[in-house]
């Protein structure tokens, strides 16, 4: 039996959130077009007879440009002292960045064992991959590589694989039937922040975080009320969010109780409020209240 964490490390858009629900089967992080999707470090469970991975979902490393950049790369640094394995992600349909390299450098210096992704293999030739695998290998120590499309489901076997060879022998960490451990109230803000990143304007999401303030279970009812802050930076933003006559927060309230429904088998009532709150970004105090984790 081999089991252990691998840390899934890529900048902004490399699809880490993409492979992780494909690899578990669940949808363990949101996903969204737009970059620095994800906010915390996520863990996704992929059970094995042979081997149990903890895949560790991480922000898309950057060039921090405000106190919440900050934070998401020290997310991204911080996991890499709490993991056995590395899965390096770097975007086969793109030329590699300096984001790509600051972000090699970072894996060397760990000294942990790393395994290259090059991901997107459907949008990109093979001539590409490998001169990719070249420049990467010329960064930073791979102890292997594959070439995967996460969306197309190519790759994911040889990408297991690959990862359980390199993995520690040890005993199942969680129940085999665990597919993460993400407590439902960072599910819930994440769900609801997600509905907010598909349904509005370009000029919102980035300005945007959930907090979920109370889970009320009522057995008898089989029901969950949930209450949540949505924050913005500021009053247009806000405006966009709630919409003409309320209908834009309403139709957020509705995708993202019939998803938390979904998830839970309960029923759920979601009260949802939009709160200005200016600069968050800039707030280290209060950007570490609202992803702790």
């Amino acid at each position: 039996m081999k089991s252990g964490f691998v840390a899934v490390l890529g900048k902004p858009n490399t699809g880490k959130s993409t492979l992780i629900n494909a690899l578990t089967g669940r949808k363990v992080s949101i996903v969204s077009e737009k970059p620095q999707t994800t906010r915390f470090k996520l863990r996704g469970i992929l059970n094995r007879p042979d081997a149990q991975i903890i895949f560790v979902d991480t922000p898309g490393f950057h060039q921090a440009r405000d106190a919440l950049g900050t934070f998401l790369n020290s997310q991204v640094t911080g996991s890499l002292r709490e993991v056995d394995l590395v899965l390096y992600l770097v975007d086969g349909s793109r030329e590699i960045t300096d984001e790509d390299r600051n972000l090699a450098a970072e894996i060397k210096k760990s000294g942990l064992p790393c395994l290259l992704a090059v991901t997107k293999k459907d949008l990109c030739r093979d001539e590409q991959i490998e001169s990719i695998k070249k420049e990467v290998e010329q960064m930073v120590p791979v102890r292997g590589w594959v070439s995967l499309s996460a969306v197309q489901g190519e790759g994911l076997e040889e990408l297991v694989s690959s990862l359980i060879n390199l993995l520690p022998e040890g005993p199942a960490l969680y129940p085999e039937d665990m597919v993460t451990d993400i407590p439902l109230t960072i599910q819930a803000a994440e769900i609801i922040r997600e509905k907010i990143l598909h349904n509005t304007y370009q000029e919102v999401p980035h300005s945007v975080a959930v907090e979920v303030l109370k889970i009320e279970e009522k057995p008898q009812k089989n029901l969950l009320e949930i209450q949540a802050e949505i924050y913005v930076e500021k009053d247009s933003q806000k405006k966009i969010i709630i919409g003409r006559e309320g209908a834009m927060i309403k139709k957020i309230g509705t995708l993202a109780r019939e998803e938390l429904e979904y998830l839970t088998g309960k029923k759920v009532f979601l009260a949802l409020q939009v709160k200005v709150k200016e600069k968050w970004k800039e707030k280290e105090a209060f950007i570490k209240k609202i992803y702790r984790s």
